[in-house]
This record gives structure tokens, sequence and C-alpha cells, in this order.
């Protein structure tokens, strides 16, 4: 379907579109960490860096990233349309996502990231495999 704006008017209303966060990927993992008794997580912690979820004693900060945005080819789906445009914002997010988690481990935190993907039911296991060390 074509776009019913030109470029530049197109352009400007994306630009005032403003993220509302990941909260459908927040809220399943927060309920794994409850059904699996995970506790000491604190969410929307006003740290710098924002992570989705940090365990403020045990110096954890947990990243809740979707798999589009945050550069995982799980799916390999890619929007054909201003290809390039796509490609470079989801660099610019994988570079930030470096430079965030790097900032974490200079202030001696370990950074824990969690893809979308991971919490669909088919790969449950996997996940909970790899966060076992959260687990009481």
């Amino acid at each position: 379907m074509a776009d019913i704006f030109d470029k530049r008017k197109r352009s400007e209303i994306m630009s005032r579109t403003r993220s509302k966060g990941n909260k459908s990927t927040e809220l399943r993992l927060i309920k794994l960490f409850k059904e699996n008794g995970i506790t000491g997580w604190r969410r929307n912690y006003p740290v710098k860096g924002k992570p989705d979820l940090v365990f403020i004693k045990r110096r954890i900060a947990v990243f809740t990233d979707g798999c589009f945005w945050h550069g995982h080819d799980c799916r390999n789906t890619r929007p054909s349309d201003n290809a390039e445009y796509w490609q470079n914002k989801r660099e610019r997010n994988m570079k930030r996502d470096a430079k965030i988690t790097e900032l974490f481990e200079k202030r001696g935190w370990r950074v824990l990231r969690i893809w979308e993907c991971e919490l669909k039911k088919k790969n449950l296991s996997e996940l909970l495999e790899r966060i076992a060390w959260l687990m009481p």
C-alpha cells in the first residue's frame, strides 16, 4: 500500500511519534521472574542507561531488547521500503546498546540482555537455563 504522505511529511509525523516502551515484553519477563521465585528486582529504577529491571543489591541490570529494533535476526524480517534507513537505525541502536553495556560493566554491574523472542513459549526452557543463576 502506497503512503498517502510524501517523504517530508511522513518524516515530520514520525519525528513526533515517541516510544511508549516495551511494556508487554517487560511484563512477560516479570511474570517469568515471579513464576520462578526470582526476587529483588526493581522496575523503572532511575539509573543512567535506563535498564528495564535492576537488582540493586546484586548490581545486575536487565534489558529486554526487541529483536527487530536491537538487531537480533531471529525472524530475518526487514522492511523493503526505506531499507537503508532501517538498517542504519538498527546499527545505531546496537552501538548504543554496546556503549550502555560497557558503561554498566565499568561501574561493576553485570548486564543481562534478554531478546524478545526468548520470552516466547517455545524458547522458555533455554531462557530459564540462561538465567538460572538468578534463581534462589
